[in-house]
């Protein structure tokens, strides 16, 4: 799987952060305006810019910066340590979304982080594998992480939804310091504002194995960057750091969007940070 924002896409997010102009980027960069935005645009170059310059200029690291434009990717995950892990990536109008089920492998009790666009493949999962989906937690409410939710509470009625949306009943609210068991499996929250208003983080462990924790992060970071930071720049980029990137190195990154990461991953290669 790709990264979800390539380089370009980078340039153009620590821009909007920064609110450097094009003009100004691209003299950093030693590129002209119309380099610039073709390399915004597809994220790659005929002419190699000047990544420290621009790094500095943008607020960004420039080694790992610069690591993007020569083609770092997040190892590949190895799962086996979670065997009771399924993700599941639905496509529309040329996007891709990710979203995952988690169970207890002696209990058979299931959870679902985001629902993504389409729920028939996490229905069939869950029959499959002869488990009860009894929580749905939502990252945050934006359309792609929770266009299923309808048919996946059609389907569980009696599911428990957890969510950090002030719009949400009172008994789907997270609560401050609450724990969700699910067998072995813990379930706890940290709020991860910024890209949007209700965004939170689900972290879950397994106190049973000696298996890396999970963090189920939405839209506030990806492998290698961040979310746009609709509500605040500054709010996202505190928030990841404070609550996510604080994390055990080892811990595993389930983003809304491109290749699982970790933090360990992340600390070293994004250039956010």
């Amino acid at each position: 799987m790709n990264l979800e924002d390539h380089l370009g896409d980078i340039l153009r997010k620590a821009r909007a952060m920064s609110n450097v102009p094009a003009d100004a980027a691209a003299q950093a960069a030693g590129l002209s305006e119309a380099e610039l935005a073709a390399l915004e645009e597809s994220g790659k170059f005929s002419k190699r810019p000047n990544f420290a310059a621009l790094a500095t200029a943008l607020g960004l690291n420039a080694a790992k910066l610069e690591g993007i434009a020569n083609g770092w990717q997040p190892s590949p995950k190895d799962l086996s340590a979670w065997r009771e892990i399924r993700v599941f990536t639905s496509a529309a109008e040329g996007m891709s979304v990710n979203c995952y089920l988690v169970w207890d492998e002696v209990q058979r009790e299931a959870a679902l982080f985001d629902t993504g666009l389409d729920a028939q493949p996490i229905l069939d999962t869950i029959a499959a594998e002869g488990v009860t989906l009894r929580h749905v937690f939502i990252t945050h409410s934006h359309w792609d992480h929770v266009e299923a939710l309808p048919k996946i509470r059609e389907a569980f009625p009696k599911v428990r939804l957890h969510t950090n949306s002030k719009n949400a009943p009172v008994d789907q609210r997270n609560k401050t310091a609450e724990i969700i068991h699910l067998g072995g499996l813990r379930v706890t929250h940290r709020e991860t504002p910024g890209h949007a208003e209700d965004g939170v983080t689900y972290l879950v462990g397994n106190w049973q194995e000696d298996a890396p924790h999970v963090a189920f992060v939405g839209d506030a970071i990806f492998a290698g960057s961040i979310g746009r930071g609709n509500q605040s720049w500054d709010l996202a980029r505190q928030k990841v750091r404070e609550q996510i990137l604080s994390l055990p190195p080892e811990t595993l990154i389930c983003p809304g969007h491109g290749p699982l990461t970790t933090v360990a991953e992340e600390r070293e290669h994004n250039p956010f940070f």
